[in-house]
């Protein structure tokens, strides 16, 4: 049986390194021992209306106990 769509070819780089699959509970934690931003921008426009705009702005990090005076 024949693929649907064509492979590309792999390059000699691209096949010695090895897949790296990370945990999503590694990746959490990695991104809270460091900190994520996140920001984003939703309006709600009818006719050229602007009739709702939400403007997000947060910072998730981990805090630690230590870390509280």
């Amino acid at each position: 049986m024949t693929e649907p769509f064509p492979v590309p070819a792999r390059s000699a780089a691209a096949s010695a390194t090895p897949e790296r699959r990370i945990a999503l509970v590694d990746l959490l934690d990695r991104l809270l021992a460091g900190g994520v931003v996140l920001s984003g921008h939703l309006t709600l426009r009818i006719a050229d209306v602007d009739l709702v705009r939400i403007d997000l702005n947060a910072l998730i990090t981990s805090v630690t106990a230590g870390d509280v005076p």
